[in-house]
C-alpha cells in the first residue's frame, strides 16, 4: 500500500523550490523529475513546453510533490507542515532548530515569532519566500514518537471547527488508519468560539496528519495548492477514494477532487508515471475527471 504524498503548487517556481528545501533540510534528495511534452498542450498550458511538470523530492524523511502549475492557486494557512525537533532523537534539536528557521525566514514572513510557548519551549510558524507555511517545534521528548515533518489541517473559515468530523470520516475512508493524540479545548468566553480540536494527529497508510480547530473565525481556508496525492492499486481502488472524497463536483478534473471539507486530494493509479508514457496520454488525462486507466 502506497504512502500519500503532499504535492506543492507554484507558479513557475517547482524546481526552485524543490531545490531550496533540499538544500535547508536534513536527509534531503531529489527523487525525479518530469516534464511537460513540447507539443498537444492546452492553450492555459502552453507557456510550459517542454518545461518541469513535477519534481518528487524527500526532506527528513518526508517525500513531496513539487508542482509547476501557474498562478492558479496559492498557499494558505490552512495547511501547514509540522517539522518536530526531538530532544531524544537529536541532542542538538534546539540548534537545528534555529538554522532550519534561519533558513526559512529569509524571504520569508514570520506568523508566529520564534520563541517560547505554553505548548512547547522553542516554537516558530513561518511562511517562506514561497509562500508555504512551516511550524518549527521543539517536541516534548517524553511523548511518542513522530515523523519530523506532518502536513498540519487548521479547520477555519467555512470548515470551522470541524477537525473532528474530517478525522473520524478519513479514518473510516481510509485503510491502514490510526488514532493518535486528541487533545479538546476547555470552553471558551467571551468573544472567542469555542474550538472543539486544540490538537490532534492520526495516520493514514504510511501518512501522519495534524488536525486543528482555529478556535476564532479567519478567512483563510483549504485551497489546491496543497494537495494529497493518493496512489491506487487499480480501477476498483480509484472508483472507491472517489466516491469517498469527491465532493464538490466543480473542482473534479485529471482526477483532482475537493472533499466536504474543503481539502484538495489526487486519486491516482501507482503506476501514473508509466501509464503517461503512452502515446497521447497527457491528451487524454487532460478531457478526464476521474482517471480511468483503460483510456490513458
Amino acid at each position: 500500500m502506497s504512502a500519500i504524498t503532499p504535492c506543492l503548487w507554484f507558479d513557475h517556481s517547482a524546481e526552485e523550490a524543490a531545490a531550496f528545501y533540499v538544500d535547508a533540510f536534513p536527509r534531503a534528495a531529489i527523487r525525479n523529475t518530469t516534464n511537460y511534452p513540447t507539443e498537444g498542450l492546452a492553450d492555459f498550458q502552453k507557456d510550459f513546453a517542454g518545461d518541469v511538470l513535477t519534481v518528487d523530492f524527500e526532506i527528513a524523511g518526508q517525500r513531496l510533490l513539487a508542482l509547476n502549475a501557474g498562478d492558479l492557486f496559492t498557499f494558505t494557512s490552512a495547511i501547514s507542515f509540522m517539522v518536530n525537533f526531538d530532544p531524544s532523537v537529536d541532542p542538538d534539536a534546539r540548534h537545528n532548530l534555529d538554522a532550519l528557521w534561519e533558513k526559512l525566514i529569509d524571504g520569508g514572513e514570520a506568523l508566529m515569532p520564534l520563541d517560547e510557548y505554553p505548548f512547547s519551549s522553542r516554537y516558530g510558524w513561518v511562511r517562506d519566500k514561497f509562500g508555504v507555511n512551516w511550524q518549527l517545534m521543539l517536541t516534548d521528548p517524553t511523548g511518542e514518537p513522530r515523523p519530523m515533518i506532518i502536513p498540519s489541517l487548521l479547520f477555519g473559515s467555512s470548515a470551522q471547527n470541524r477537525a473532528h468530523e474530517a478525522t473520524e470520516y478519513y479514518l473510516s475512508v481510509f485503510d491502514g488508519s490510526k488514532m493518535g493524540t486528541d487533545i479538546r479545548h476547555a470552553e471558551q468566553t467571551g468573544p472567542a468560539i469555542r474550538a472543539a480540536v486544540n490538537f490532534s494527529d492520526f495516520r493514514l497508510r504510511d501518512q501522519w496528519f495534524v488536525a486543528m480547530d482555529a478556535g476564532i473565525e479567519q478567512e483563510s481556508t483549504f485551497t489546491e495548492a496543497v494537495s494529497f496525492v493518493v496512489p491506487c492499486a487499480d480501477q476498483a481502488e480509484i472508483d472507491r477514494y472517489w466516491e469517498a472524497l469527491s465532493a464538490v463536483p466543480e473542482a473534479e478534473a485529471c482526477g483532482w477532487c475537493k472533499d466536504q471539507f474543503g481539502v484538495s486530494w489526487q486519486i491516482t493509479p501507482h503506476n501514473i508515471d508509466e501509464l503517461m508514457k503512452r502515446p497521447d496520454a497527457f491528451d487524454h488525462m487532460m478531457e478526464m475527471k476521474k482517471i480511468e486507466m483503460a483510456k490513458l
